[in-house]
């Protein structure tokens, strides 16, 4: 069986709906799972509802109705008719976010968003299965949260894999063509969790392990893996192969075409990942595999921006040593930063975090007490894979460098 993957880009309209069918129509669609994304921003919009709910609960109507407003004009221009079923079973799912948010007791904003946003995948995946069946593609559509099972760290779940196994691998058969979410599961108790922003890689990849699965595709609008973001650097480079460990080292430093926790599963069973173009579906994009590290072997780029640069140094000028540097990473955990670089010395402590859950006030005040504490907010992280002088130039070029540090195959640079 195969594991192809659609984010959003590839379902952002009905035009996108009508090529995912031309894809499958290229590529075949016999024995194959499509795990696909909310349609085009429509994450970000579910969350606008959830920020709305905890903080103006008058607004959460017009939030909701944008969001299905988008998806009507998607049902319109696929469909030959609102009679359509996938009409009332799209405004079934809506009314369920309604009832949901007016019963709801729970005060956890964590919570709230998995049980809210979630819907993007759900409705997403309704109307590609409905239009598939339209063309002519028999499909099976799945609700992925009976299969993908977790732990209840909402907004971040961890995946039971035991569960998880034994439930794939009695509910599905090869042969079929299967329709399902990317993003979500659930806990214990049935609550639906996500796994983390762009998880939906990551559910492909958890599926194909259980599945001893021939190969993953993630279809993006770009030709494949490359050596950097075209959206920030000027010019950009097809990598024709990358190796699972040089592949986990770029999604590690932030390489936004593979999700970061999407190779282990696949590294450990050898399962061939293919990055492709849904717009030219014949090129052969990127493997990434066992053997070659790269190839080209040029610098890649990677940057990370709206990081926050903090230096800490003991107020008594005493060093920083193990016990110290200890405690200060238990924060870092406490405080849900996730830490991109770091660099010490005998009396100073420096590192460069993602607040992403937004308690970077709380973690100040609490180290405020035991350190002297420097912090940049909005800078950027670059890193270099492959660095050469000429690269390192290029990024260093009218910047105002924060801190710098360098390895034998990698270099970091902070920069305002």
């Amino acid at each position: 069986m195969r594991v192809f993957k659609f984010g959003g880009a590839s379902v952002k309209d009905a035009d996108g709906v009508k090529n995912l069918v031309k894809v499958l129509q290229e590529t075949g669609h016999e024995d194959t799972f499509l795990v696909i994304s909310a349609m085009g921003k429509t994450t970000n919009a579910m969350e606008e509802v959830v920020n709305a709910y905890f903080k103006d609960k008058t607004v959460v109507s017009v939030a909701l109705q944008a969001v299905e407003e988008f998806h009507q004009e998607i049902l319109n221009g696929l469909f030959p008719t609102t009679g359509h079923a996938v009409f009332s079973a799209i405004k079934e799912l809506f009314e369920e976010v309604r009832g949901f948010l007016a019963w709801n007791k729970s005060p956890k904003y964590s919570f709230v968003y998995d049980q809210v946003v979630c819907y993007g995948e759900l409705i997403s995946t309704s109307i590609v299965s409905a239009y598939l069946n339209e063309a002519g593609i028999n499909n099976n559509w799945l609700d992925i949260r009976n299969f993908i099972k977790t732990d209840n760290n909402y907004r971040d779940a961890g995946i039971d894999w035991e569960k998880t196994q034994e439930r794939v691998s009695k509910g599905l058969d090869k042969g079929k063509l299967y329709v399902s979410q990317g993003f979500i599961g659930s806990d214990e108790n049935n609550f639906t969790t996500t796994l983390g922003r762009e998880g939906s890689d990551y559910t492909a990849a958890i599926l194909a392990y259980c599945l001893n699965a021939h190969s993953v595709t993630i279809w993006k609008d770009v030709p494949g893996v490359l050596n950097a973001d075209p959206r920030y650097f000027q010019e950009s480079q097809l990598l024709n192969k990358i190796s699972y460990r040089e592949a986990i080292e770029l999604a590690f430093y932030g390489a936004s075409v593979i999700h970061p926790k999407t190779l282990q599963p696949l590294q450990r069973k050898e399962i061939p990942l293919l990055v492709k173009s849904f717009l030219n579906p014949k090129d052969p994009g990127t493997t990434v595999g066992k053997g070659e590290s790269i190839d080209p072997k040029v610098p890649c780029f990677i940057v990370k921006k709206n990081q926050v640069l903090m230096k800490l140094s003991s107020l008594d000028f005493s060093f920083i040593v193990e016990d110290s540097i200890s405690d200060l990473f238990k924060l870092l955990h406490d405080y849900k930063m996730k830490v991109d670089m770091i660099q010490n010395s005998a009396i100073s402590f420096s590192v460069c975090v993602d607040n992403k859950f937004g308690r970077l006030e709380e973690l100040l005040d609490h180290l405020k007490g035991k350190f002297k504490v420097v912090h940049h907010e909005g800078v950027s992280l670059y890193t270099i894979r492959h660095f050469d002088a000429q690269s390192i130039d290029s990024l260093q070029n009218g910047k105002e460098v924060l801190l710098e540090q360098r390895g034998k195959e990698t270099v970091q640079i902070v920069v305002k």
